[in-house]
């Protein structure tokens, strides 16, 4: 929390490493990001920290869809949570809410309890919440470390007036991290509002051609909406420009 610092969202090992050569300070990863990211594989978490530097923070996310989880979904994340804390993840990512739409404290303390001092951040079950201020409130009450944010609004561009008020009000207490849609061209816009110097961004640029040669135009595997034969991948260079301006930025 005391110096600028670029995370990458990352879903793949050639986004894993093409982050960490762009500049990364730390990784968020994930799979799906086409839905919003859910857990990663074991196997994909072991390869990244067998060829890659960067400190990895793990997404928990048992699904696609709201933050409302029963015991069995609770259940599984706190395994997972052990299973890449033995594996020397260095933080996780995750979110609960209540019903209500407030973070449940109760969830996410016992969550973070199988961390077991692990950097913990709050994702983006902080943007659907009821009350951000009292949202904020709670995570730092639970010891997280950070709250990834838009800002409660479609991206952290559109959402810099809540965000000033979330950097005011955390005053160095819980690092507020802006994401969703944070790109090159706004990065600065986000911290001259905000004073932001923490951020979060995939540094996609466009979609990699499929190398399928015959493609099947007839059926749909996934998304109606995203097709089977484009690719979407951190972009290094893109990355690269993202982390340069971030790394100027001053408190």
């Amino acid at each position: 929390m005391n110096r600028p610092l670029i995370e990458a969202c990352v879903d793949s090992y050639a986004s894993v490493m093409a982050a960490a050569r762009g500049g990364a300070d730390r990784l968020e990863l994930c799979a799906n990001l086409a839905i919003g990211g859910t857990t990663p594989s074991l196997s994909l978490f072991r390869q990244v920290r067998r060829d890659c530097g960067v400190p990895v923070n793990v997404l928990i996310r048992p699904r696609f869809g709201d933050f409302l989880y029963d015991e069995a979904e609770l259940e599984e994340m706190g395994e997972e949570i052990e299973a890449f804390r033995d594996l020397g993840a260095n933080g996780v990512v995750i979110g609960v809410l209540t019903r209500e739409g407030a973070l449940d404290e109760e969830a996410m303390g016992r969550l973070a309890s199988r961390a077991n001092g692990m950097d913990v951040t709050l994702h983006r079950a902080f943007d659907m919440t009821c009350d951000p201020f009292a949202a904020l409130e709670a995570a730092v009450r639970l010891g997280c470390r950070t709250i990834l944010t838009s800002g409660q609004e479609r991206d952290a561009a559109a959402g810099r007036d809540l965000l000033r008020e979330l950097q005011s009000r955390a005053a160095g207490r819980i690092d507020i991290m802006a994401g969703c849609g944070v790109k090159k061209d706004n990065i600065q816009l986000i911290h001259d509002c905000a004073g932001i110097t923490s951020f979060h961004t995939t540094g996609r640029k466009a979609p990699v051609d499929s190398g399928m040669v015959y493609r099947k135009s007839t059926v749909s595997m996934g998304l109606p909406s995203l097709s089977e034969y484009e690719l979407w991948r951190t972009d290094e260079e893109e990355f690269r420009r993202c982390a340069q301006i971030v790394h100027s930025l001053t408190r």
